[in-house]
């Protein structure tokens, strides 16, 4: 098969590669020489730098790659005329400022658009019996650990009620497609859905009452999305910069490079995702709260390892891509069996860490009523990443044996990595068998390097750019959702039945 690919074409995927480990590589550096010092937004030039690389080749569409580099540039720049830094309890929503000026804009430049926009918000508007049992099946932690804000149609997500709003709406399918990719990838806004039903509750407020102000935050986030995410980090207590001085600003920048992309016939759903899930390297995963959080050496080791092992095996891959998803596969294959490799090294299995990540969140539920929308959210990701991994690296038949579409993952970085292969010196010496597992659960808060969100981002644009006119997210596939073995929660998924 990989033989009747033109080498031309063969290129492209090289070139996909290249630019997805560029990206992990820039960010990754800047994180090895600034750990453990006050951050700075300019830290984050190194990965803009790598940005700034990417080009599109053979029938790549132009504006799809200006879409993603001009938003990374404007972001930065933006943040930086702001501020010198962002602390880390604002760090988690810089990549959540894109998509309301860009919504607006389209609303703006598209009155049909914003027309159906308007009918929707109407119809959350008469969904009070839908969002009721939602927000309370979220609140009472019904579906177990779940992703609020995910990528897909998990049971519990904000894009699972939305698809359910929009089936038995009349307006154009490529409008629904559009509003729903706006809360998926899109990030529009930092609101995910039973949030504000939940702080209602605790603070004493009725159900009726409850539902009331739910139904009210989703309107908002339509029908005024600026106002709404400013509302929103003002309840937060954000404080790091002027968010709707930032969001004025990028709207004025990034609209010559929106109208292009209409021009050019990108469909909507892409124009609100591709600004925005690159931007997120700027300030948050090169952050304060990164900086921290590699100050110990073995979080970094694994941090590095897991990109070389990813570096190794996209080069083992090159001239064997089978398509332009190949390289995608392959790189997030690579990096959750790097996981799933330390995971083991001190005598993990997936299904254990999956035990006690899901037996915690009840008890969590119980304890903390007012937990945070999204706290679970990177635990989700976590455990359907390690879940992945082991599927890949166990021998065959149980696993893949180790090799992805042909390809064998390398995992010899992990070998050779001196921390990984010595932690006895990062704790009692004759005891250390929990040294890289304790890393790992450090790591499960915040694995965005790990599952990796710079190489996603940057092939997403490359798979989007070949294919303009499509829908890419929410993702329309089954995830695997590896809570489910505790939680079985597929009967309420609906990625089938996605607009």
């Amino acid at each position: 098969m990989v033989s009747e690919i033109r080498a031309d074409i063969q290129e492209m995927y090289n070139k996909m590669a290249d630019e997805a480990v560029g990206a992990q590589k820039a960010v990754v550096g800047v994180i090895n020489k600034k750990r453990g010092t006050e951050f700075k937004v300019k830290d984050a030039k190194p990965y803009v730098d790598a940005v700034n690389k990417m080009k599109p080749v053979g029938g790549q569409c132009k504006e799809v790659f200006d879409l993603h580099i001009d938003s990374v540039n404007t972001h930065y720049e933006t943040l930086t005329s702001l501020t010198d830094t962002v602390r880390p309890e604002d760090d988690p929503f810089v990549e959540h400022y894109q998509t309301p000026p860009i919504l607006e804009i389209l609303y703006e430049e598209d009155p049909a658009f914003h027309e159906s926009v308007m009918k929707f918000v109407e119809e959350i508007g008469k969904s009070e019996a839908l969002i009721g049992k939602e927000s309370i099946r979220r609140y009472g932690g019904f579906y177990g650990p779940t992703c609020v804000v995910d990528f897909a149609f998990v049971p519990g997500s904000t894009s699972n009620v939305v698809n359910r709003i929009l089936q038995k709406m009349d307006i154009p399918v490529e409008h629904k497609r559009t509003i729903l990719s706006s809360k998926s990838w899109g990030m529009n806004t930092s609101y995910g859905v039973g949030a504000k039903f939940q702080t209602a509750i605790e603070d004493g407020k009725t159900p009726s009452e409850a539902i009331k102000e739910e139904i009210d935050m989703l309107k908002m986030v339509y029908e005024s999305p600026v106002d709404a995410q400013v509302k929103l980090m003002e309840e937060a207590g954000h404080t790091s910069f002027d968010t709707r001085k930032y969001m004025e600003t990028y709207k004025q920048r990034i609209r010559k490079t929106v109208k292009a992309a209409m021009n050019a016939d990108v469909f909507y759903g892409n124009i609100v995702t591709v600004p925005a899930y690159g931007v997120g390297d700027v300030a948050h995963h090169i952050s304060q709260s990164m900086y921290n959080m590699t100050k110990d050496d073995v979080v970094l080791a694994v941090i590095n390892a897991v990109t070389d092992v990813l570096e190794s095996t996209m080069n083992r891959a090159k001239g064997k891509f089978r398509d332009e998803y190949s390289p995608l596969t392959i790189g997030t294959d690579a990096t959750a069996a790097a996981v799933t490799k330390i995971l083991w090294m001190d005598g993990f299995t997936t299904m254990m860490v999956l035990d006690l990540l899901v037996k915690r969140f009840h008890n969590l539920v119980l304890t903390n009523p007012r937990r945070g929308a999204a706290a679970e959210l990177h635990n989700v990701d976590f455990i359907d990443m390690i879940e992945k991994g082991e599927r890949i690296i166990d021998h065959i038949p149980r696993g893949a044996g180790c090799v992805v579409q042909g390809v064998p993952i390398d995992l010899s970085p992990i070998e050779r990595n001196e921390v990984l292969q010595n932690p006895q010196r990062y704790t009692y010496p004759s005891c250390a068998i929990t040294v890289r597992f304790s890393a790992l659960m450090r790591l499960a808060d915040f694995p965005c390097l790990l599952t990796s969100e710079p190489v996603t981002a940057t092939l997403m644009t490359n798979i989007i750019a070949l294919h303009k006119q499509q829908a890419h997210s929410p993702a329309r596939v089954c995830k695997f959702c590896s809570a489910n073995y505790f939680d079985y929660k597929c009967n309420y998924c609906n990625w089938s039945e996605a607009v």
